[in-house]
């Protein structure tokens, strides 16, 4: 007696970044240079970004949900263009274009006094404390070309 696969439950899995949420994080850490007029004004908080996901795995295109100015926004995006994710296969060859939504934190350097280094802050995303209409915000969506 042989064991049947089972199929997913979901018809179109979802893109798969590399390393998963802490190889993320940490290219979001390690990229990431604050604005100098954000550090110029002491700004600090959080921009929330919806990006879309080609067929192939990369990020196509960015918008700002929650904006922070003063160059957060455009250095969110650019972070997040960054990413190359893992696209699993798609039945029948169909072009699909995935979106998700980011949080990206931006928070003050800390001055570290032996050597004058500036040093980031990650700070992870809380989905429990979510608000009903930032719930509806994260999740994701799709478009299917022909």
């Amino acid at each position: 007696m042989s064991k049947r696969e089972r199929k997913g439950k979901q018809f179109l899995k979802q893109p798969i970044y590399k390393g998963g949420k802490t190889a993320m994080d940490t290219l979001i850490k390690q990229s990431m240079v604050y604005p100098k007029a954000a550090l110029k004004h002491n700004i600090e908080g959080s921009v929330y970004v919806r990006y879309g996901i080609d067929y192939r795995g990369k990020v196509v295109e960015t918008k700002v949900l929650s904006s922070l100015g003063y160059g957060c926004d455009e250095e969110a995006c650019r972070i997040i263009q960054m990413f190359q994710f893992e696209v699993p296969n798609v039945p029948r060859k169909m072009r699909v274009s995935f979106y998700k939504n980011l949080r990206i934190y931006f928070r003050l350097p800390k001055e570290n006094t032996s050597n004058k280094a500036l040093q980031y802050q990650m700070v992870p995303t809380k989905k429990k404390n979510l608000k009903k209409e930032e719930i509806k915000k994260t999740s994701y969506g799709y478009t299917i070309q022909w």
